[in-house]
């Protein structure tokens, strides 16, 4: 599992794993519990890219992120090193 420490969120960090270029498992570490649940089964099965795409910039309440973004930036950041 490939650890990510959130910033600006009430999820404090969010873990994934990827094969081939699929997201295959997910979890969110704090945060709104039904939420981050709901988004980490959503993605699994995905492509990276695709995930990226469709979460990248979504906003809560002002903060400029939100936990699914988080996991657009984690994502972002598994691509540049892989």
């Amino acid at each position: 599992m490939i650890r990510h420490i959130n910033k600006g969120t009430c999820s404090s960090a969010v873990a994934f794993e990827v094969e081939n270029g699929i997201v295959t498992n997910c979890r969110f570490i704090g945060g709104c519990d039904g939420n981050t649940k709901g988004v980490a089964k959503l993605v699994i099965g995905r492509p990276v890219d695709e995930i990226i795409h469709l979460l990248d910039g979504v906003d809560c309440r002002g903060r400029g992120t939100s936990c699914p973004d988080q996991l657009a930036q984690a994502l972002k950041e598994y691509q540049q090193q892989h």
